[in-house]
């Protein structure tokens, strides 16, 4: 007569199993993979031992229902151990030369030991769509608590209750250069701080400089534009049309195929100094952009937002290129929203966020991404809560009407040769209630007045077109 099941393999213990989520590498496995590896013990008994290595910090659980993983905790390894990992690394970049303030939490230390070997130790890995679709949004949390409470209180400004996108109008200038570099900095750009201020407010591209270094600091101002309208939108903040729209400004003039501008890849990738494979399939592709814009809206908390779309857009890779310039641009579309501090990734090492993203992609860990967002976010924070409150309060008639001056200052500036004053009256009268018309038209002949070099990306104008305005209008 056969034992019980529980018994008929007496080899089979929690060790066997932790070996076996340990051979399934950083993809983890679900039970049902366990199962196949561990004939004849039950199911209930391997959840068990499954909750006794979870509680116990040796495996951690992704997802739920029945798309739930289990992933293996590798052990801190000795500081001779890292060393060496270190050493063999193909980049000789340390945690000893991250930035000052910057303190790795010891699950963010697993994830870059792991990505630290060079390729040829890392398993390869591709994508894992159980990763998102067990994210269910107010439920699974990867920002804690606590996290999510201490960015809100950095992040906090005066326009806590304004409309939305009211601080992201107030600061754009600023925000317009420090983005706009910062971000670009991180893909190798060679441009300056000054230099990208010379270009954003003044048309000047640096010299010396390749032009497509000049192309994607141009076409970051451009994306952040775009999101900073998008702000004041009602409705969910994220959509398709938002989504490619946003990775079509941020790609023009960049792609070696414009046809990939602003649409779901048709062809397989690679990542470059990478073991992870993205999806190929087309029609998955575009179903799961679908998923990720959904579960991103569904997400109450602006900073859980912010950081799930920094995670999933990468790790999804729906574009041909210019992934992640789309995903940090995104990302502060929420915080843009709920008037909270932008994240501008100044002076976040290239080489570390490329640490923490190789985490995501490789291993399904958003540890060492989490740790370098709050050091980021608050790096951002203490310039613009400081900038903040040395700005005058709004006039609410010129925020009202914000976009009727823009486009009127605009159309007025790309037509020389018509009446200034003719383009105005008429832009207010079919756009302005009776009782407001002599003000705001007197709003745009003002900004018409004192308009030079350093405010025409406000309204979309090269310093070419205010020059021959100048020349033909004279005196208005």
């Amino acid at each position: 007569m056969s034992p019980p099941a529980d018994t008929a393999n007496p080899p089979a213990s929690p060790h066997l199993l932790l070996r076996a989520l340990r051979g399934a590498g950083p993809q983890g496995a679900s039970v049902a993979q366990l199962l196949a590896q561990l004939p004849g013990v039950p199911r209930r008994t391997a959840q068990r031992w499954l909750a006794q290595c979870v509680e116990a910090g040796q495996a951690r659980a992704i997802g739920a229902g029945r798309g739930r993983r289990y992933v293996a905790v590798r052990a801190m390894p000795p500081p001779a151990a890292v060393h060496q990992v270190r050493e063999s690394a193909e980049s000789s970049w340390s945690t000893d030369d991250l930035p000052s303030g910057l303190a790795l939490s010891p699950e963010g230390r697993e994830v870059w030991a792991y990505v630290s070997q060079p390729l040829t130790a890392r398993a390869p890995v591709g994508y894992q769509r159980d990763w998102i679709d067990g994210y269910v949004p107010g439920r699974i949390f990867y920002l804690p608590e606590p996290v999510r409470r201490q960015l809100h209180a950095m992040g906090r400004t005066p326009d806590e209750q304004a409309p939305a996108g009211t601080y992201s109008r107030a600061v754009l200038d600023r925000l317009l250069i420090d983005l706009s570099w910062a971000s670009s900095h991180l893909e190798g750009n060679t441009y300056s701080r000054l230099d990208t201020r010379e270009l954003i407010r003044h048309g000047t591209a640096a010299e010396g400089k390749a032009r497509i270094e000049t192309q994607m600091i141009l076409n970051h101002k451009a994306a952040i534009e775009l999101l900073v309208d998008a702000s004041a939108q009602p409705g969910p903040p994220f959509s398709r049309y938002l989504l490619m729209n946003l990775h079509a400004t941020l790609a023009e003039n960049l792609l070696p195929n414009p046809a990939d501008e602003g649409r779901v890849r048709q062809h397989a990738v690679d990542i470059g100094q990478s073991v992870f494979r993205p999806l190929d399939a087309p029609q998955v592709l575009d179903e799961l952009v679908d998923v990720l814009i959904a579960k991103a809206n569904a997400i109450a908390d602006p900073f859980e937002q912010a950081f799930f779309m920094m995670v999933h857009l990468p790790y999804l890779q729906p574009f041909a290129d210019i992934n992640k310039r789309t995903s940090r641009l995104a990302a502060n579309l929420p915080l843009f929203r709920a008037n909270l501090c932008p994240l501008t990734f100044v002076d976040v090492p290239p080489e570390l966020y490329a640490r923490a993203m190789l985490g995501v992609c490789e291993m399904g860990r958003v540890e060492l991404l989490r740790d370098l967002l709050v050091w980021a976010y608050e790096r951002s924070t203490q310039e613009y809560v400081a900038i903040r409150q040395t700005l005058a309060e709004p006039d609410p008639l010129r925020l009202a009407w914000r976009q009727l001056i823009k486009d009127t200052v605009h159309a007025v500036v790309t037509r020389p040769g018509a009446d200034a004053v003719g383009l105005v009256k008429q832009a207010v009268a079919a756009h302005v209630p009776g009782p407001e018309r002599a003000a705001v038209q007197a709003l745009i002949l003002d900004e018409l007045r004192r308009l030079h070099e350093g405010v025409l990306a406000r309204y979309r104008l090269r310093p070419g077109q205010w020059r021959d305005w100048i020349a033909a209008q004279g005196c208005y």
